[in-house]
């Protein structure tokens, strides 16, 4: 397989990467060339451009045809759009990576498989993410584009801690309360990169799947608290928790709260019949607890990956107060 990866040095696209290239795959990856907690992988050829510029896309590309390429980096239609104009005709098989925050909000039944609708009202990242996708169900239909659409979830490795960054870990090592989306109990999935990929590089190549869209998750849900807790435990703390509806999270901070409205303040247990029937045997290996402690330690290594968000701060801050003053809701929400 020749695989171009637009991409291949955040947390899932650097696990495809080397998934794809541990099983002889030839990969090229296109990016800026720019500074990433990730490292090219082993044998992966580097090409350097902006790939949301469709012109320097094309030059760095030239005349190769790819059986796979694969954009991280599309966000909104007219991203797709160039890249329909750019891989028409030179591909096999574009698969674009989409989010399972696109199924319906808020949630009607569960799990939630590929056929349930997608509709986003709270988040534009999401309503961005299904525009684009309609554009690529419109090329496949009309034009035969070959295109293939992945929905991860939460997904993280050792360097993304999936709470909302360090700067949530850091506050819970210092006996600061931090925010649980609603009242703690709805379930979520978080899913470690590797295990992503694992499943993933199954779809590469096959005709089966062209026109077809895919989510792959962990399917055992966790509580949000128990989410917090594990990677507290794992900092070698008991974490301080204040539950916050989402509302209130979006009145104190709308960019941020439009995310947690959107998609983390329900529940998302999802249905991977259809991925299981690609890459038969796959099973999610790296349990939450397992991939906390490989994100603390990689963490504590280096003090200059400790980064901190001062907006993050500030909402758990501001959010805490209003939780835990009396009447402090109401009034917030009036």
């Amino acid at each position: 397989m020749d695989v171009l990866i637009i991409g291949g040095t955040g947390a899932i696209s650097h696990a495809v990467a080397t998934e794809a290239l541990a099983r002889g795959d030839r990969v090229t990856l296109v990016n800026r060339g720019r500074g990433s907690s990730h490292p090219v992988p082993d044998g992966a050829e580097v090409v350097i451009a902006d790939a949301r510029d469709a012109h320097a896309l094309r030059a760095a590309v030239g005349s190769r045809a790819f059986d796979s390429v694969i954009d991280f980096v599309a966000f909104t239609p007219a991203h797709v759009a160039d890249d329909i104009d750019t891989f028409t005709g030179c591909t096999g098989q574009f698969v674009f990576i989409s989010t399972a925050s696109a199924y319906a909000k808020p949630v009607a039944r569960l799990p939630i498989t590929e056929s349930t609708p997608l509709r986003n009202p709270f988040w534009q990242y999401s309503r961005d993410k299904i525009a684009a996708e309609d554009v690529l169900v419109h090329a496949y239909r009309e034009d035969g584009f070959p295109m293939t659409i992945v929905r991860p979830s939460q997904s993280y490795d050792k360097t993304r801690v999936p709470i909302g960054g360090w700067t949530v870990v850091e506050r819970m090592r210092a006996g600061k309360p931090v925010i649980v989306p609603g009242d703690g109990t709805s379930l979520w999935t978080v899913t470690h990169a590797s295990d992503f990929a694992r499943a993933f590089v199954h779809l590469l190549g096959r005709e089966d799947v062209l026109g077809e869209a895919f989510h792959i998750t962990r399917e055992d849900a966790m509580p949000w608290d128990a989410i917090f807790r594990t990677i507290g435990h794992a900092a070698g703390v008991e974490p301080d928790l204040v539950h916050v509806p989402g509302d209130l999270i979006a009145r104190l901070d709308p960019e941020r709260g439009a995310g947690y409205l959107g998609d983390k303040c329900h529940s998302m247990v999802l249905d991977n019949s259809k991925i299981k029937q690609i890459a038969p045997g796959w099973t999610p290996q790296v349990s939450l607890a397992e991939g906390a402690r490989e994100l603390i330690d990689w963490f504590d290594a280096d003090p200059a990956r400790r980064q901190l968000d001062a907006g993050i701060d500030a909402l758990h801050d501001a959010a805490t107060r209003f939780m835990r003053a009396p009447l402090s809701v109401a009034t917030a929400l009036s």
